[in-house]
């Protein structure tokens, strides 16, 4: 029977902390906290345990990849790290169970280990992520590797385990066996789902169920606070009014235009700044440099081994960019054309229609180049970049409020869904849009990659959108 001490909790950030370990006498001792400033989050106290993680060569990894990837050669600000979004986490997930806590009071029986775990899991969450942020498992492996189906979830569970074996850290086994499982648990929800009792705690970090997590708490307020966007999204509300029924993390009524914010806020990121297309373009050509130099400096051999994996970051372009190795000319060039902003040229763009959403299959260079028609360039799969991009609210064409619960008040016994005729009929009538936008990888193909992308849309959906005119277009309406 693990021993109960819910006053281990942390408090709120406006509150003095409460430490994790206890002096002789029993009183609460603040020595074993360390603290730190946090732009987002104010002040952040960090337990002996987690400290363990934080002071090793592989998180300290984690100061060395961008959040946001690229997006800062569009978004200068954006240069905060997946370090701080990771010590955000690692706070709002200890917040979260003081809020609970406050509410239920030893009703939930949340215990020590309760909170360690679900805090190491918020730590450590993002430990195994790749460069440039989600770039590297979704555009770079599949490229070099047929079939991947690596991600970084995986790589960090396989990493915490390294870190464990490498640096001695005595640390309860079913509590590092459950801080793996929370880690992977929007990736796979049956993992949470064979828990028997404290399901909800599952739900904290990265929740499988519904969507709202911590997680998306943290990288929405900071993203968008790096990017100077506004974030009318108050996530606090969220957690100082959760409570648990049936096991369940739910929310009052009152608060569904909130959690429906965090959503829409997360849909407008992915709009205005994940899926920009200047940002999209310069994906484009790291993902070149990096195939282009795979075979020399085996890039993708790394995923395969933890005590290598860690050593793989940002800085991989500087590698590439400062080589004299002859292998990777082609790589170094790509990356002279970003950085003199030579950037692969984008042509033109469109909205898939509504009614074709069930039928759509992601456009490849293949079928740009088979669209051509006029003579005189010859278009090659290799002259031609594809971006398919989905920004839906996580729930794909469905309305995410449909999987959240809610109650009607402190008082109520009963959780319930929220149909959408009860919501407000401004909120949108489709979930989910994909854009399919085209790229020039030269400047002198622009006009032929312009005029088959439109032969193409003309094909496949009888519509002929321009929504971006080439220079020369320009030229010649004049």
């Amino acid at each position: 029977m693990r021993e109960c001490y819910n006053d281990d909790l942390l408090l709120s950030q406006e509150s003095a902390p409460a430490p994790a370990l206890r002096s002789a006498g029993g009183t609460l001792d603040r020595r074993y906290l360390k603290q730190l400033y946090d732009n987002v989050h104010g002040t952040i106290y960090l337990d002996p345990m987690s400290l363990k993680f934080i002071d090793t060569e592989q998180f300290q990894r984690l100061r060395d990849l961008k959040q946001l990837g690229l997006a800062c050669m569009v978004y200068p600000g954006a240069v905060h790290t997946r370090f701080e979004h990771s010590l955000g986490v690692y706070w709002l997930a200890g917040q979260s169970l003081q809020y609970l806590q406050t509410y239920h009071g030893a009703e939930l029986d949340i215990d020590h280990f309760d909170v360690q775990t679900v805090k190491l899991a918020g730590l450590l969450h993002d430990i195994g992520h790749g460069p440039f942020s989600h770039m590297f498992e979704h555009k770079f492996l599949p490229r070099v590797i047929t079939g991947s189906n690596w991600s970084h979830e995986q790589m960090s569970g396989k990493l915490v385990d390294y870190i464990v074996d490498q640096h001695h850290i005595d640390i309860d086994s079913e509590c590092l066996k459950q801080v793996k499982e929370m880690i992977i648990a929007s990736s796979n929800v049956s993992v949470a789902n064979r828990m028997k009792e404290k399901r909800f705690l599952y739900d904290i970090v990265a929740n499988g169920r519904n969507g709202i997590d911590v997680d998306k708490f943290d990288y929405i307020a900071r993203d968008c606070r790096a990017c100077g966007l506004g974030c009318n999204f108050q996530f606090r509300r969220l957690l100082q009014s959760m409570r648990i029924m049936d096991d369940e993390i739910c929310y009052p009524t009152k608060e569904y235009l909130t959690v429906h914010k965090l959503f829409s806020t997360r849909a407008d990121l992915h709009r205005t700044v994940y899926t920009h297309a200047k940002v999209m373009a310069i994906e484009h050509m790291v993902v070149d440099a990096l195939v282009k130099a795979n075979d020399h400096l085996e890039i993708s051999s790394y995923i395969t081994d933890p005590a290598e994996y860690w050593k793989l970051g940002d800085n991989i372009l500087k590698i590439i960019e400062t080589s004299p190795d002859p292998e990777l000319k082609e790589s170094r060039e790509l990356i002279l054309r970003i950085r003199r902003r030579d950037l692969y040229q984008f042509c033109n763009e469109y909205a898939v229609p509504k009614n074709k959403l069930d039928l759509f299959e992601d456009i490849t260079a293949q079928d740009i180049v088979c669209s051509q028609k006029t003579s005189g360039l010859q278009l090659r799969e290799e002259d031609v970049a594809v971006s398919n991009v989905k920004i839906d609210l996580t729930c794909g064409r469905n309305n995410p409020l449909d999987r959240i619960s809610f109650f009607k008040d402190y008082e109520s016994k009963e959780k319930f869904y929220i149909s959408d005729d009860r919501i407000s009929h401004l909120l949108p009538a489709s979930y989910q849009d994909r854009i399919v936008r085209v790229y020039a990888k030269k400047p002198e193909l622009v006009e032929a990659v312009s005029e088959a992308f439109e032969n193409f849309q003309l094909r496949m959906y009888g519509i002929k959108a321009q929504v971006h005119e080439t220079p020369e277009k320009k030229k010649r309406r004049r």
